[in-house]
Formats: C-alpha cells, sequence, structure tokens
C-alpha cells in the first residue's frame, strides 16, 4: 500500500513538473515571421525616446544620454535590478543580436539565451508595441556607440531569482495583446493611448502593485509607493489632474514644469528629458488619452512626519 502511494506521488509530481515546465517556456518569435521590412530610423529615434531607454540604459553619472552601457541600479521588493548594457558592442552588448532576438526580447521578455527577463524590463507594456517600432528602434540601436563594459549581475535573493517562475508570472500578467485603436476616438487621442500604454510604460510606475508585484488592474494609473522603494508615485487619473488642462500636461511633458510652478524631480526627470524630445503632436495625444482617464482612487500615501523642533521649513 504504501509502495503504491508513493508511486502514485512521484507520478504526479513527474506530471505537474511537466505541466510547469511546458507552461513556463519562454516565447520566442523566429526570424522567418518577421516579413522583409526597410526600417525607419527616424521613427526608431522616436520610439528610442517614447520607450525612455535612455533614463535605465545610459551609464550613471555622465551626461551622455545615448552611451547605453547600462548599469543604474533599480531598487524593488524582489531585489535590485542592474540596468544591462544595450549599446551596439558585441561582446558586452546587442551588436551580435539578431533582429528576431530584439525583437523577442522586447515585447516577449526572452532573452536570446531562451530564458525570461526579470519583469523590471517593462516588457508587460511593450508586448503592445508595433513590431515595426521595435524593428525600427533596433536599426536605429545600432547606429549609437558601442560601449564596453559588462554590467554586474541583478541582486536578487532566492526564491525570486529562479527565472523559469517568471513564465507563471507572464501567465497571470500578459496578456500578448496587440495595442487596438479605439475607432470611436481621434486619431490623436489613439496615438496617445499607444504611446501611454505601450513604449511609454507610464502604468508600470503610475500605479499599484500586487505582493507579486503585478499591476493591480482596477486601479491602473492610480498611483501608489514608488517601486525603487521611496517616495510616492502621484495618481495620474482625473482623481490627481482634474485641475490639469491637456496643454498642461502637454508642457509637463515638454518641460517638467507643473502648473503650480513646481517641477519635476527624480526618476521623473528623467522621462522628460525623453519626452521632451518627442513631437508636439504626440505630447498633445499623451496629453489627450491621460486627460480622458476616469478617476480612480489609489492607495493612500503614507502620512507625513510632523516637522521637528530645528528642521528647515
Amino acid at each position: 500500500m504504501l509502495r503504491r502511494i508513493l508511486l502514485a506521488a512521484v507520478i504526479a509530481a513527474a506530471v505537474g513538473f511537466t505541466i510547469f515546465w511546458w507552461l513556463t517556456i519562454p516565447a520566442v518569435i523566429p526570424s522567418n515571421l518577421l516579413p522583409a521590412y526597410t526600417p525607419n530610423q527616424a521613427n526608431g529615434l522616436t520610439t528610442f525616446n517614447a520607450g525612455g531607454c535612455s533614463s535605465c540604459h545610459a551609464v550613471p553619472g555622465q551626461p551622455d544620454r545615448l552611451r547605453l552601457g547600462g548599469g543604474l541600479a533599480i531598487p524593488s521588493p524582489f531585489g535590485t535590478f542592474y540596468a544591462p548594457n544595450i549599446s551596439s558592442d558585441p561582446a558586452d552588448g546587442i551588436g551580435r543580436w539578431t533582429e528576431a532576438e530584439f525583437v523577442t526580447a522586447v515585447v516577449k521578455g526572452t532573452s536570446p539565451a531562451g530564458m525570461h527577463y526579470f519583469p523590471a524590463f517593462p516588457y508587460t507594456s511593450y508586448q503592445h508595441a508595433k513590431v515595426e517600432d521595435v524593428r525600427d528602434l533596433f536599426a536605429y540601436l545600432k547606429t549609437l556607440p558601442a560601449v564596453s563594459g559588462k554590467v554586474r549581475d541583478h541582486d536578487v535573493p532566492f526564491p525570486f531569482n529562479l527565472r523559469r517562475n517568471i513564465g507563471i508570472w507572464k501567465l497571470l500578467f500578459m496578456d500578448g495583446k496587440p495595442f487596438a485603436p479605439d475607432p470611436a476616438r481621434s486619431v490623436r487621442w489613439n496615438r496617445g493611448a499607444y504611446l501611454v500604454n505601450s513604449l511609454g510604460h507610464c502604468a508600470e510606475c503610475h500605479s499599484p502593485r500586487n505582493f507579486l508585484g503585478g499591476i493591480i488592474a482596477a486601479q491602473r494609473f492610480a498611483g501608489g509607493p514608488n517601486p525603487e522603494g521611496e517616495g510616492w508615485i502621484p495618481n495620474i487619473t482625473q482623481k490627481g489632474l482634474a485641475e490639469w488642462s491637456e496643454k498642461d500636461i502637454a508642457y509637463f511633458l515638454e518641460t517638467g514644469e507643473m502648473p503650480d510652478g513646481d517641477t519635476a524631480g527624480g526618476s521623473m526627470a528623467r522621462v522628460i528629458k525623453n519626452t521632451s524630445q518627442l513631437s508636439p503632436e504626440d505630447r498633445a495625444g499623451m496629453a489627450e488619452y491621460l486627460k480622458s482617464l476616469p478617476p480612480v482612487d489609489g492607495p493612500r500615501p503614507p502620512p507625513r512626519k510632523a516637522a521637528k523642533d530645528g528642521d528647515k521649513p
């Protein structure tokens, strides 16, 4: 009897492991599924700026936003991630990558080695990008200077460092659907919706997350704790931007200046360096879309600490 129970347990474990392994196979886009295409490098530049590539991948501590040697530390509740080198360097960057490998990495979150990338890489948003935009981005990146230097490994403890488990995470939080325009909306609104929800990946920071690190869909764009551990990310639905006009939002994306005269700081200042490079039409589209978001209550920020005697005002 005991032998039968043990045998049944072994079989059940083997079946369970097989199902787990099958469900977590990293998705790959084969090169034969990419039709012949002539890249548009000008659009690649737009995609580069809309995607905020330099915000994470530019070498920290130097002024050139096109030196994409990586190294930026990205703290999170699951460990600290380090943005990789995505320059054209053949040894330390993506200089030897094929176009299909790059498209797979961006929209599927799978490395050329066939491993899951950690979702600190915002492919949950990039999955909605047009493949043509991603191909144009790859062509543009190849024109930028090669930067040597291998980025250190991520500092992620067990069990979060088990990349195979990310396959289950992707099943929970990725739908694999391309952006679908709303025919009832204007062309400009749809362009803004596309930029905000795919390349701009605004929801990645401006939404609260559950204990697994997935965005809470019902509170998308409603702000919450800074994923990097310090501060609070504002609500960008009409709950938070009710007093902002579309022009205010577009101007903020261009200059970082708020209607009250304050300016963007922290990681948002890096974002503005990218959105300021977009066309006025693209910024206007993003503003129109953001202004259309209905008000959504987000998590309540913690109360501010009372000032102590001697603190500076």
